[in-house]
């Protein structure tokens, strides 16, 4: 059963070893072409690049999947859908900012079970499938480098939490940015990381709380499977499993009621 989405995710780490040779080449090029799309967010031709070899990839050796990505939506109907960001914080990536990844997940049946989160300009990646454990190397492209298997934190009272809030603008466009004050006066330390790596962190067990608004399944599919194999726990700010609510409240597991509890209060 440990090894039921072995082949899937030896698949998903091949393609991201081919996406970030695609998108680091174009990482702080001069002749970056930036676009604005229908909702305002910018895209960048490495977008569109890195998700086009992707899909190639998957047509070639998965064609009975379904494919959901950011730039060029869904194909194709079956239980197991491929969720792909070819470069999740293209608002980094364009302005030379080494925060930004890209995110492959295998969802079967609407439940993320594999993930891969890539970011080369880090030099890290994080990867796991479910009941094969969560796992990050700080060294992407060297096949060499030896890989840690994750593991939340134990901290066990907000009082002792550090937290991420990626964006005081989106909780306050979604109407909740005094819960977030609330969560903030409970807290030891708060911090605004962004993009993939709150919820990288909160797996690696150097955050205890990471939440958004403002995301799409694309964002939060990858991410899934590494907190959850790390042994934390991912949500919606409301409670709802998957990456199907818009946003997301991500905790060591220990703190997710007492979080959930706190942020309802100012909807109560």
């Amino acid at each position: 059963m440990t090894e039921l989405y072995a082949d899937d995710l030896a698949l998903a780490l091949q393609i991201a070893d081919e996406a970030d040779l695609i998108s680091l080449d174009r990482f702080r090029a001069l002749d970056l072409v930036v676009e604005k799309k229908p909702d305002r967010t910018p895209v960048t031709d490495a977008d569109r690049a890195v998700e086009r070899a992707i899909r190639d990839r998957l047509a070639a050796e998965r064609p009975d999947d379904a494919i959901l990505g950011e730039e060029y939506g869904s194909d194709g109907d079956s239980a197991r859908q491929w969720i792909i960001d070819p470069i999740d914080g293209t608002a980094n990536y364009l302005r030379g900012v080494s925060v930004w990844a890209t995110l492959i997940s295998l969802s079967v049946d609407g439940v993320p079970v594999v993930g891969v989160v890539s970011s080369p300009a880090l030099g890290r990646r994080w990867w796991a499938a479910r009941g094969m454990g969560a796992w990050a190397t700080d060294a992407t492209l060297d096949a060499d480098s030896p890989a840690r298997r994750l593991r939340v934190s134990g901290v066990a009272r907000l009082e002792d939490a550090s937290v991420s809030y990626n964006s005081l603008k989106g909780w306050d466009e979604a109407g909740r940015l005094e819960s977030l004050l609330d969560l903030s006066r409970e807290v030891w330390r708060t911090r605004a990381y962004g993009e993939m790596w709150s919820y990288m962190l909160v797996a690696e067990g150097a955050l205890d709380l990471a939440s958004e608004f403002d995301l799409q399944p694309y964002d939060m599919a990858a991410l899934i499977p590494v907190v959850e194999e790390a042994g934390g726990r991912f949500t919606s700010v409301d409670g709802t499993p998957g990456p199907w609510s818009g946003n997301a409240l991500v905790t060591n597991g220990l703190l997710h009621d007492e979080a959930l509890a706190l942020l309802a209060r100012r909807e109560a």
